[in-house]
């Protein structure tokens, strides 16, 4: 049965300016700033919190279904998600806006110039989950990512209305979000994604302890950046994973997102949560090891010699069968 994805799904526009942005200011004059910036470079990278989970999904083969709003500006993204093993027939295009970017210029000393253009993501709370399982078939997992605030809301709605199982991850909107509505996202997930920080406010704005958001959800998985994650259940010992060790330059963005692709293909192949964790890890490492959330690959026989060497053969033997050619 198929997972479907909803969430972001953006482009990020990143230029650099060789200079340092503070030497243009004019003391005296910043109730009026009028500047333009020379720029060495301009990359662009697909993006979103639901694309990028996707894509990892799609690599492991598991064709999930892509749920999220987009603007006329997508073809070219979408070709590349289904070349990647992405569904994208559920994805709404909006006819009037773009696709959401991210512009950002960072200076010679890493201050950064940046702006969010929302755009067609607003139109994501317009999307019924409904006709995409009419469509697919039963979802075995509606996976509840960042994104427009109120689709994110309809979506978990029509979750428990309908019994499909799904996952909450909140991410960055928990920083503006109240605590009534992160209480109407977690409660009741199979599984809560967070990271450390993330945990800190979600306790902090609900008012909840650990046990009581254990006492709401099936399983909760915190990401800890170099240390791995964590992965805890109501009267069960917490499981401790560590992370891969990194082999070239670690360029963070998107690892979370890869962890969480990872995490999800190893339940929907049975595998146990210490298993799924450790594929999880796996898999964030090759994320973030490359510049870009959507540029690494995921190669069978290194990918395995890698698990091997973090967890051990007997891991890798049991993760083996599932993964693609």
């Amino acid at each position: 049965m198929p997972v479907a994805v909803t969430g972001s799904i953006a482009t990020d526009h990143l230029m650099t300016f060789p200079g340092k942005f503070t030497e243009q200011f004019v003391e005296g004059q910043l109730e009026n700033v009028s500047l333009s910036f020379l720029v060495d470079d301009l990359v662009q990278h697909r993006g979103g919190a639901g694309a990028n989970m996707a894509y990892g999904l799609g690599l492991l083969g598991l064709r999930p279904v892509l749920v999220g709003a987009v603007g006329s500006d997508f073809a070219d993204y979408e070709a590349w998600l289904n070349r990647h093993g992405v569904d994208t027939r559920s994805v709404h295009w909006s006819e009037l806006k773009h696709t959401a970017r991210f512009v950002c210029t960072t200076d010679a000393v890493n201050n950064q110039i940046a702006s969010f253009y929302s755009g067609a993501m607003s139109e994501a709370s317009s999307i019924e989950l409904a006709p995409v399982a009419a469509r697919v078939g039963a979802l075995d997992l509606v996976v509840v990512g960042p994104n427009d605030p109120v689709a994110m809301v309809r979506h978990t709605e029509e979750c428990r209305e309908r019994g499909y199982p799904f996952a909450a991850d909140p991410s960055q909107q928990l920083a503006w979000a109240d605590g009534e509505m992160i209480r109407s996202l977690v409660d009741g997930a199979e599984v809560l994604f967070t990271n450390e920080y993330e945990a800190a406010l979600l306790r902090q704005k609900t008012g909840w302890g650990d046990d009581e958001v254990l006492a709401r959800v099936g399983t909760w998985v915190t990401t800890r950046a170099a240390e791995g994650a964590r992965v805890r259940q109501a009267g069960a010992e917490d499981i401790l994973v560590k992370a891969v060790p990194e082999t070239k330059p670690v360029e963070p963005t998107g690892g979370g997102d890869a962890l969480r692709a990872g995490f999800i293909a190893g339940r929907a192949w049975g595998l146990s949560l210490e298993r799924a964790t450790q594929l999880g890890s796996a898999v964030a490492t090759e994320a973030v090891e490359v510049v870009g959330t959507q540029e690494y690959g995921l190669h069978r026989e290194p990918f395995l010699a890698r698990f091997a060497d973090a967890f051990g053969t007997e891991a890798a033997d049991e993760v083996a069968p599932f993964l693609p050619g």
